[in-house]
């Protein structure tokens, strides 16, 4: 396997890319507003409902082949690493309306030269989601979904429930054919699996160095591994993914690895089209750090205030070894900061980045 150098011409930025991200912007507004009202407090545009809040530690593998030796994995050691366990919705629903899961990670105490906005900080964010590709090719195909979203957001949280429970069945039956739908799952039919089980990844490139690649976070304890695919009791538990949470780290530690996929062809793994998944038998994923979580309380009032109140997670976070890539990681850039923005104004709460 060689790695493919990345050039700067395989970005292509269509011209009317700026209005695309406007209307972004304005889509997440809309639904940052209608839950301000609806709940007294700002929560995030997208990925608003956090079932698990987590302190760790990330160890960067020695050694490492210099190819992989890069960005926020250029030394061995050890970092301190923020997780924020998710669902991906703008509204916080009842966890009966089963939708796909994320994963936010913050890496504290990485050096290098920084991304625009986050000079100064020591930070390295990787945002993810339990898929390989995005739902959405390109910037507009991810405007038209998320327009739909804002009109539905705080809608008929009974319907949803019976929306989420027809389309699991029909998600089920899709994949018991050997087919998946990622826009099945985004729409409340994904499956009732635990969140712990889940294997995370960026679904989007992002650089890696002097290449370009994506990323994934992996269980890989045993007791993480043995939640694979495993159903969750969701009935009469609004909260039931979170109390899962808790109850997994009230007994068990954490652990995951942190994986890399080189590109290795543009036209096999693209960038402007965010929903192409990237072969594994041409570039399989490698090993370049673990994250450990020790036992804890996942959800405390001081947690819900430090990390979920009080931080951002966001692509745009980090070093310029690792910048985001793509239409799609390039429109989150304001959308995110507009979200973060908002929440910091009506929560009176400054957004920080640790130290």
């Amino acid at each position: 396997m060689t790695a493919l150098v990345f050039q700067a011409d395989f970005e292509q930025i269509p011209e009317d890319e700026a209005q695309t991200s406007a209307e972004l912007v304005e889509a997440m507004h809309s639904i940052l507003e209608t839950t301000q009202a609806d709940y007294g407090h700002p929560v995030r545009s997208v990925h608003a409902k956090a079932h698990g809040l987590l302190e760790g530690t990330l160890e960067v593998l020695d050694p490492l082949p210099a190819e992989l030796a890069q960005g926020a994995f250029a030394r061995p050691g050890s970092y301190k690493v923020y997780l924020r366990l998710s669902t991906n919705p703008g509204d916080i629903l009842d966890d009966r309306v089963s939708t796909p899961r994320g994963l936010a990670v913050k890496i504290v105490g990485v050096e290098g030269e920084r991304l625009p906005g986050s000079e100064g900080d020591t930070t390295q964010d990787f945002v993810m989601q339990n898929s390989t590709a995005f739902t959405a090719a390109t910037p507009k195909d991810f405007l038209r979904t998320l327009k739909l979203l804002a009109k539905t957001t705080d809608k008929m949280p009974g319907l949803k429930r019976a929306l989420s429970a027809a389309l699991r069945g029909i998600e089920t039956t899709v994949e018991a054919m050997g087919g998946e739908s990622g826009t099945l799952k985004s729409l409340g039919g994904h499956p009732k699996t635990h969140p712990l089980g889940e294997t995370f990844n960026t679904v989007v490139p992002v650089l890696y160095g002097p290449y370009y690649g994506k990323i994934s976070v992996v269980p890989v304890a045993a007791a993480l591994r043995a939640l694979t695919d495993q159903p969750v009791d969701l009935d009469d538990k609004p909260d039931g993914l979170r109390e899962a949470v808790q109850a997994y780290f009230a007994e068990h530690d954490g652990v995951w690895e942190v994986r890399v996929q080189l590109a290795t062809s543009l036209e096999k793994m693209p960038i402007e089209d965010a929903s192409k998944q990237w072969p594994e038998e041409e570039s399989p994923y490698v090993t370049v750090a673990r994250i450990h979580v020790p036992r804890q309380a996942s959800w405390t009032p001081e947690r819900i205030q430090a990390i979920d109140t009080a931080m951002a997670f966001s692509p745009w976070h980090g070093l310029a070894a690792h910048r985001p890539l793509g239409g799609i990681m390039r429109v989150r850039k304001p959308a995110y900061e507009h979200s973060a923005g908002f929440r910091a104004e009506h929560s009176g709460c400054p957004i920080h980045e640790p130290r």
